[in-house]
């Protein structure tokens, strides 16, 4: 997972230490090679520039978003410029001070189960969206199985009333779930089907209802507006985003449009064990200003991973 950008930066960090010591070591008389061990070096203007146009580089090429490059390297030029550094020192405090920016992306993950237990009036009720082939019904079941090993109860809607198989897809993770699933026939109108099933769940005491909604292009204006309209009649609680972590920028761009459309609340990325490049992770969070919750990575109702940043840092410095 995130080996490109993994091996990139290793290879930076080490470039860049390489390059002051150079610089200092044309500078040094004989007493200062004596006590080599504790000088120290200054990062300037045009080492910090040489540096980050290579850390850009990396950046793009691991499919960040713009917007990311230009928090870093803000915030890096006013962490590293001017700022002196032990010589033996100078690789550590580069990669330190680049991972701290990096975790300043993220914005805190909340606890879904304390949420659940929190709410007084059951159901609490989470709507999943996203577009098609994205793994979100499969996460719907991850995420199913989840609460239920937390001992909380759910019952699934099948609000994608569009996409044929859809519903028999939701059935069969019920059924090998042991979960009740409220449907109605292909073409109904799926906020209804959001509606009898919190109806469902407060009738019988469920303590969440999560609501499957059909896959639709970003871009398609109708089936926004649909989408809008299961928000309006569902009220939830909880409004979560799905995506690929390796789709790169369209997937930052997915998000964003539906964060304007209905205001997401969450993102779960899908697929991230095999995501080389990492820049979908670094990004779609500082874009929407939402944390990630979840991180998919594989096909088993196992395989699915409370998103920790620093746990995430991790698997790119170490």
């Amino acid at each position: 997972m995130f080996k490109f950008l993994k091996e990139r930066l290793q290879r930076l960090f080490k470039k860049t230490e390489e390059e002051l010591e150079k610089k200092e070591e044309k500078k040094e008389s004989i007493i200062e090679k004596i006590f080599k061990p504790i000088i120290t070096v200054k990062l300037d203007e045009k080492n910090f520039e040489n540096f980050f146009s290579e850390f850009e580089i990396i950046l793009i090429e691991s499919n960040a978003a713009i917007e990311v490059i230009d928090f870093l390297k803000t915030q890096l030029k006013k962490d590293l410029v001017g700022k002196e550094i032990k010589r033996k020192e100078i690789r550590e405090e580069i990669r330190e001070t680049t991972k701290n920016a990096i975790l300043g992306l993220f914005p805190e993950p909340f606890d879904i189960v304390k949420k659940i237990e929190e709410k007084k009036e059951k159901p609490y009720v989470i709507v999943f969206f996203g577009i098609n082939g994205t793994g979100k019904t499969l996460s719907i079941a991850k995420l199913a199985y989840f609460l239920k090993s937390k001992g909380i109860n759910c019952v699934l809607a099948a609000s994608d009333t569009f996409r044929a198989a859809s519903i028999e897809q939701l059935e069969k993770h019920a059924e090998k779930l042991n979960l009740k699933i409220i449907k109605h026939k292909y073409g109904s109108d799926p906020a209804a089907v959001a509606f009898d099933a919190i109806a469902h769940a407060r009738a019988h005491g469920i303590h969440a209802v999560l609501i499957d909604t059909a896959g639709r292009m970003h871009t398609d204006k109708d089936l926004l507006k649909e989408m809008e309209k299961i928000v309006r009649v569902s009220k939830p609680d909880l409004k979560i985003f799905v995506g690929e972590a390796i789709a790169g920028n369209d997937v930052i761009q997915q998000a964003k449009t539906f964060n304007e459309t209905v205001g997401i609340d969450g993102i779960i990325l899908t697929k991230a064990d095999v995501d080389e490049k990492g820049g979908a992770c670094i990004s779609i969070s500082y874009i929407t200003k939402k944390p990630i919750l979840f991180l998919g990575t594989g096909q088993n109702y196992q395989d699915f991973e409370r998103f920790e940043k620093d746990s995430f840092i991790k698997k790119i410095f170490i």
